[in-house]
């Protein structure tokens, strides 16, 4: 459940045919930010799991002294999450392995892909209350405090948190927790800007 030689450990017992197309699920940048070859892209959902802004992130939207707020996703029982669904080459996990080091496990699910109604078993990243980056939960106002004030290598925390959640408008999905969170963080920044 931690990281693993810097890269995401696999921390469930079913695996696929690792010479095969295999499916991946992305509910966070995954979503909007594909810097990986695939076969197929489909908008997608699973059951059981919500997302929250509860993951540190050291390495891409804050730094070791001062980590930024990205997602992952909590068990959930009767809820569903909406993200993207990838079709892709089994060489193609070193890369988001690399990508998702950041306290984030691989775990078997069940996919659901939205145009075909059907169901494909893939792979979800996730990070669980388990790992050394993983911030837990807090306030709204505080989560959107801290994501307005942290950056990282790959740019500020709120652009992170922005893209989400136009991604997430694009395939169709409310997700309360990032709408809100946005709405706040705008706030914030009207506030700042205001002379």
């Amino acid at each position: 459940m931690v990281e693993d030689s810097g890269h995401a450990t696999v921390t469930d017992s079913r695996t696929a045919d690792a010479r095969q197309p295999e499916w991946v699920f992305g509910y966070g940048s995954l979503i909007y930010k594909v810097d990986f070859p695939y076969i197929e892209r489909r908008v997608a959902s699973i059951a059981g799991w919500t997302r929250r802004f509860w993951q540190g992130s050291h390495d891409h939207r804050g730094t070791p002294e001062a980590p930024g707020r990205v997602v992952t996703l909590l068990p959930a029982p009767g809820t569903i999450c909406r993200g993207m669904a990838y079709r892709i080459e089994p060489g193609v996990f070193t890369h988001l392995d690399h990508r998702e080091k950041n306290g984030y496990a691989r775990h078997r699910v069940d996919i659901a892909l939205a145009d075909s109604g059907k169901t494909v078993s893939g792979t979800l990243y996730v990070a669980s209350e388990h790992n050394p980056a993983y911030l837990g939960p807090a306030g709204l106002d505080e989560v959107a405090a801290h994501i307005a004030g942290a950056r990282g290598p790959s740019g500020a925390n709120r652009d992170y948190l922005f893209d989400l959640a136009d991604a997430l408008r694009r395939i169709g999905d409310a997700d309360d927790h990032v709408a809100e969170l946005e709405r706040r963080v705008r706030a914030l920044a009207a506030d700042a800007s205001a002379p």
